[in-house]
């Protein structure tokens, strides 16, 4: 069983408060892939990590306020709602894995396998993979399913993936 977990594209990272232009490439391939994903619901689960920040979060003094729960610009992206049969979890720090639940419902579905999408590669996907790999997870960071602020992100974040965990980095259309 693998999951489909996608990382942070809401309003406020896509074209909100602390946008990034360069994911809205990531969205034709994401989208078809959740597509692929749901209609094969025996092999896939697809989750949803988002942040959804409370007022006082540490990661607030970083970033500046975005993502608070409950608005408009924690509110995933309409081009890859979520459908029913979805899991969508909140975080409040980079990690999907910290205080949000997923390892049990990765356990529970007895998924092997993440397949990391979305952003930021070199932040809340890294931070993800890293917790993914302590877990003991097989990790798939498809390079067309994830982005960064800058070329220089986007690359180094994916070489650290496949050199420290051992990322594969497929197309997602090879994937699913």
């Amino acid at each position: 069983m693998q999951a489909l977990v996608v990382i942070d594209m809401l309003n406020d990272f896509v074209t909100g408060v602390i946008a990034n232009p360069r994911s809205e490439r990531i969205i034709p391939p994401l989208a078809a892939a959740l597509g692929r994903a749901r209609a094969r619901r025996d092999d896939w689960l697809v989750v949803y990590a988002n942040d959804a920040h409370l007022p006082r979060d540490f990661e607030l003094a970083v970033w500046g306020e975005h993502a608070m729960a409950g608005s408009t610009g924690a509110a995933i992206i309409p081009q890859l709602a979520a459908l029913p049969g979805d899991f969508i979890l909140p975080k409040r720090t980079y990690s999907c894995f910290y205080d949000t639940g997923l390892e049990p419902l990765l356990r529970q579905f007895g998924v092997d396998t993440v397949v990391l999408t979305g952003q930021h590669s070199n932040m809340c996907v890294r931070h993800t993979a890293a917790d993914a790999f302590f877990r003991g997870y097989q990790i798939v960071v498809p390079e067309d399913g994830v982005e960064a602020f800058s070329d220089e992100d986007q690359a180094s974040g994916l070489a650290y993936l496949r050199q420290v965990y051992k990322a594969e980095t497929p197309k997602l259309e090879d994937l699913l």
